[in-house]
């Protein structure tokens, strides 16, 4: 199954450096593209669809410690 998130960051700055942090993730392989000027970072990665979304879970910490928050 095909996960998709969406954050907002403060400035483009800000999302890059989220962008940067997300290339070399070791904890899944995820694809990303900026949205909206270059204030959100669609986030995309396949999940199992079993048990817990650690993915999920581990994204939404990075982009808490860049001020993002999550978006629809």
């Amino acid at each position: 199954m095909n996960s998709e998130i969406r954050y907002r960051f403060q400035s483009p700055q800000i999302a890059n450096r989220f962008l940067n942090e997300l290339k070399d993730w070791p904890i899944a392989k995820v694809k990303t593209r900026l949205l909206n000027g270059g204030f959100d970072v669609k986030v995309s990665y396949q999940f199992d669809g079993t048990g817990f979304d650690y993915t999920c879970s581990e994204l939404d910490d990075l982009a808490s410690q860049h001020q993002g928050v999550e978006v629809n």
